[in-house]
């Protein structure tokens, strides 16, 4: 910025003489007192001490009101500060004295007027340098065209995505958490009760700090400290995210005695004593060139990251690794065309709803440095392509990382605005509906051994019903403990399976549903032996038909993996009805929904001779039949254990 602006005073004091004669303002008519005052004003910009250089100008203007050159270098100086109203007040005052003489200056002034949000303004400005004084020199040329195509995407945007309504009024998280130190990087455990965040401390080292939210006011949050335990060191350690359930940091740290290449990925865990001393996550994650700004999905079974390492697409580019069984990390995938680009992508950002990826761009569309972008998983497990989050999230300047609350609207961000308490401070506000992810609750509870009573570690699954795809997957600890993440918007089949054991269903019926509450669930599994039995909660049938509707599908592959693992188990599939019509009717299709059941699992290779299908009607009810709830619960399919 600094030989930049220089040298713009300079080249525009050469333009403004030579071409003096032929235009009706004159500079060599400026009072001298004036011009002293304005060449001043050219030394201070070029030290970069703006506020001393609008004031020089002030007095220069204060002495000749029609000072051209100095109401073009005063809307040059603003726009360097990010004062875009007083930027283009300057400027307009310029254009009125002479058009002619200032045209080649409508290219800051569109830039003043977009950082404003201004934009078809500014396409007005860009134009018309375009038209009648397009730039002889090729780079500006190649850039005036280059902005204009930014106006014209924002333009267009504005008109196709704008929420009139939608109010931009991002809050200081006050002093808490902000000081006069940079703070950036924020992450929140998904209860929302633990912010985490990097601080610049005394201009070069950076390190992690803590603040707990309070349960009452007047202070939202508590005065944050550093992290306990051994994560923070001199070196700078930062990027970092905590992981939905609070128990993983992941992070970059830079120039290491342990480091593969310049930067690499580190992991530390929560311990009774505070954070565990950092681990390098390896060859694969890291290589020899710059990998960083790491991301945890909710279930911590995939990291994503951005990377400079060769092979890509170009610049950096986003890759993910997944959580193997052995504990270990898969070889990093880069996640292709339609993410990554010849650009920069970075600072990737998985919600808790584990569907929704936010991450910053320098290539695709947008409205200047780097934009922030989402991609939505679809049902085939590809991923939408990318949507700008638009204006004034997006600005003319660089976007860093967003962090989005598991509400799915509340989001957090770091900025330098005017109540800033010094340098980049964090912000909170409300996202636009159409940019959001799914509001996410959760399921927290113990998986234990129905007879002994002793927690069980299993695998707890969370699956679509309508597009069958897996959303959540994650172990419990040994203790039976788990944590899984449940987001708002469809409807759900919760597995969960261990060998030698029933597996458990249920299900969480949340595509009409927002509940605000969250979900404790303690889960007895039955141990495998002669006459244990357990309902399939995710076996559905239309009213008064046995034809298995497609959201059947998940439960009915759960099963057929109980049989595979256990090949001499043999078992009773039951169906059963409430009282509602005939005895006789409510029989027979009970027992012909107990036959579709066993036709899919022999479809699937599972032996006939393992299978036993009958219909009890309604002579086995577990609820009142008096009420629609309980009436709901016996119309239900079981399987019981009859041999193994």
């Amino acid at each position: 910025m600094k030989t930049f602006l220089h040298n713009l005073f300079f080249t525009c004091l050469l333009f403004f003489t030579a071409i003096a004669a032929a235009q009706p303002y004159d500079p060599a008519k400026v009072d001298k007192k004036a011009v002293a005052f304005y060449l001043q004003a050219q030394e201070r910009a070029a030290d970069e001490n703006y506020a001393s250089a609008a004031g020089l100008l002030q007095q220069a203007i204060s002495i000749d009101n029609n000072y051209v050159d100095a109401h073009l270098a005063l809307g040059l100086v603003y726009g360097a500060i990010k004062n875009y109203n007083n930027s283009i007040t300057h400027y307009e005052k310029a254009f009125a004295i002479d058009p002619n003489y200032t045209v080649s200056y409508k290219y800051s002034y569109a830039n003043s007027l977009a950082g404003l949000g201004q934009f078809e303004k500014a396409l007005s400005a860009i134009n018309e340098l375009l038209t009648t004084a397009p730039p002889k020199n090729p780079t500006r040329m190649k850039e005036a065209e280059a902005r204009k195509k930014t106006y014209e995407f924002a333009v267009n945007y504005d008109r196709n995505n704008t929420d009139k309504n939608y109010v931009f009024a991002p809050k200081n998280m006050g002093s808490a958490v902000n000081s006069s130190e940079s703070e950036y990087f924020p992450s929140l455990t998904i209860d929302g009760k633990e912010l985490v965040f990097t601080r610049k401390l005394s201009g070069n080292n950076e390190d992690f700090f803590s603040s707990i939210k309070k349960a009452t006011a007047p202070a939202e949050w508590d005065i944050a400290k550093p992290v306990s335990g051994n994560v923070n060191t001199p070196l700078s350690e930062g990027a970092q995210h905590i992981s939905s359930d609070g128990d993983w940091l992941v992070f970059t740290g830079c120039y290491r005695p342990d480091g593969r290449g310049s930067c690499d990925i580190y992991i530390s865990y929560k311990t009774p004593g505070g954070w565990s001393e950092p681990e390098n996550l390896g060859f694969g994650i890291n290589t020899d060139q710059w990998d960083s700004q790491p991301c945890l999905s909710p279930d911590k079974r995939d990291l994503y990251f951005s990377s400079k390492r060769m092979g890509g697409y170009g610049g950096s580019d986003i890759f993910v690794s997944h959580m193997q069984s052995n504990g270990s990390w898969s070889f990093p995938e880069n996640l292709g065309t339609g993410i990554n680009t010849p650009g920069d992508e970075q600072c990737p950002f998985i919600h808790a709803d584990n569907q929704t990826l936010y991450f910053t761009s320098s290539y695709w569309p947008g409205y200047g440095d780097e934009d922030l972008f989402l991609v939505r998983k679809q049902p085939d497990g590809k991923w939408s392509a990318p949507l700008n989050l638009g204006y004034p999230i997006n600005t003319i300047d660089r976007e860093g990382t967003l962090f989005i609350a598991a509400d799915g609207k509340t989001a957090y961000y770091a900025s330098d605005r005017s109540d800033s308490k010094g340098g980049l401070d964090i912000y909170s506000f409300e996202l636009r509906e159409n940019i959001r992810p799914f509001k996410t609750l959760w399921v927290t509870g113990k998986v234990y051994d129905k007879k002994t009573g002793a927690g069980l570690s299993s695998s707890v699954e969370l699956t679509d019903l309508a597009g069958k795809q897996v959303i959540s997957k994650v172990k419990t600890d040994e203790a039976g403990n788990y944590f899984i993440t449940l987001p708002v918007g469809k409807d759900y089949a919760f597995n969960i399976n261990r060998k030698g054991y029933l597996f458990y269903s249920d299900n969480f019926f949340l595509a009409g549903l927002s509940p605000d509450s969250t979900y404790k669930k303690d889960i007895p599994l039955t141990p495998i032996e002669a006459n244990a039995s357990v309902v399939l909660k995710n076996i559905f049938f239309d009213v008064n038909k046995f034809d298995l509707k497609p959201t059947s599908q998940a439960e009915l592959d759960k099963l057929v993996q109980l049989f595979n693992e256990n090949p001499t188990l043999r078992v009773e599939i039951s169906g059963h009805t409430d009282n509602v019509g005939k005895p006789a009717d409510n029989l027979t299709l009970s027992n012909n929904r107990a036959k579709a059941v066993v036709e899919y699992l022999v479809s699937k290779n599972i032996a006939v001779s393992r299978l036993m299908a009958k219909g009890y009607g309604e002579t086995k009810p577990i609820a009142e039949n008096k009420t629609e709830e309980g009436r709901g619960q016996n119309r239900r399919t079981e399987m019981k254990v009859t041999g193994q």
